[in-house]
């Protein structure tokens, strides 16, 4: 056989070789994926699938939540179930910045107090507002508002109304009747002219409109920051509470009070101090033995620190945290230093719980 006979001849030999294995390659079938453990599984069918790597959303579900928006306002989540999404697509949701991100709500139950409503308002974060010294109180459905307009003289004024939810997600205050200086009037008071709209001028107070009888607030531009959005189905008075429902949610207190407290956070991407934490597989578990679980997302690391945590089986984070006013649960931490690190006589840190 020639040399060249014979180069012809190995390189026929390398093209039926690469032939066969493409032909392998197309024939076979991918395997089956490993079956998640009954645990893993059940938790997925009851948070549902979780959200891709590109998602900027996380799911979210928390029940018997007091979550803290500034200073003096409080949300009481009884439970919601839903969505926690950017702010901005190209940064992660971080519980540093509640700017960051928005609680988009599926469906839930959740109240305010009247008294924070009062004390939000009466702090001066609700801008130039006219109305003054505002207080509140129930008048069986209705909502009764006082306060004082100055109008040449400062003069008590009382609002009665009906809250009403609006499809575009803000809430309705229907004024049914409003009475200055104990006369009652409709709109236009009397000799002394006081419409609504001198109550609440719509370019002092952002996230408020008044048209015709009605005050709009759009809760989202006008209470702090974290914001709660989504699909309120109903809104009551029930004294001292105002009560909002979103979506197709039953309400059974008695059930609802026999969950623990806690705030669970699944798939997408979620910053918190140093750490960034992928394919989310968070929750925060109330340590406390109280009716609420205090979530303060200005001194949340605070909480952080005189609680603990551990890692699930399936690589999530599960925190232990107190509240914010449990000083029984706070403890002196200590920060392991080199020094510690090179004397293996000195005790392994307790951790609480344990």
């Amino acid at each position: 056989m020639t040399p060249r006979l014979k180069v012809l001849v190995a390189v026929a030999s390398i093209l039926c070789v690469l032939g066969v294995v493409l032909l392998l390659k197309r024939g076979t079938k991918p395997s089956a994926p490993v079956a998640a453990p009954a645990a893993a599984a059940a938790a997925d069918q009851e948070m549902g699938p979780p959200a891709q790597d590109n998602d900027n959303v996380t799911l979210l579900y928390a029940h018997n939540l007091r979550l803290r928006q500034g200073q003096v306002f409080r949300a009481y989540i009884r439970w919601i179930r839903g969505k926690m999404v950017r702010s901005n697509p190209k940064r992660n949701a971080s519980f540093d910045d509640p700017e960051s991100f928005v609680l988009e709500i599926d469906k839930g139950v959740v109240r305010v107090k009247m008294q924070d409503i009062v004390d939000f308002l009466n702090s001066g974060a609700e801008g130039d507002a006219p109305l003054k010294k505002i207080s509140m109180e129930a008048d069986g459905d209705l909502l009764k508002v006082h306060g004082t307009v100055h109008k040449l003289i400062p003069l008590p004024v009382e609002i009665t109304g009906q809250l009403i939810p609006e499809t575009d997600g803000r809430v309705r205050f229907h004024v049914v009747k409003i009475n200055v200086l104990k006369i009652p009037m409709k709109k236009l008071l009397g000799g002394l002219h006081v419409e609504l709209s001198d109550l609440v001028k719509k370019t002092h107070v952002v996230g408020v409109q008044v048209v015709d009888n009605d005050i709009y607030f759009d809760t989202q531009r006008l209470l702090p920051p974290p914001h709660l959005r989504g699909e309120m189905t109903s809104v009551k008075v029930m004294s001292p509470d105002i009560e909002v429902i979103f979506g197709n949610a039953p309400n059974d207190e008695s059930q609802l009070s026999q969950w623990h407290n806690f705030l669970r956070l699944r798939g997408g991407t979620v910053d918190f101090g140093k750490l960034t934490m992928r394919h989310t597989d968070l929750t925060m578990i109330d340590a406390s033995k109280d009716e609420w679980f205090d979530l303060d997302l200005v001194n949340y690391q605070s909480q952080l620190v005189n609680g603990y945590s551990r890692i699930t089986p399936q690589a999530g984070l599960e925190i232990f945290m107190p509240d914010v006013d449990d000083k029984a649960a706070a403890k002196e931490m200590k920060t392991v230093t080199l020094e510690w690190l090179k004397n293996r006589n000195t005790s392994v840190p307790e951790v609480p719980g344990k």
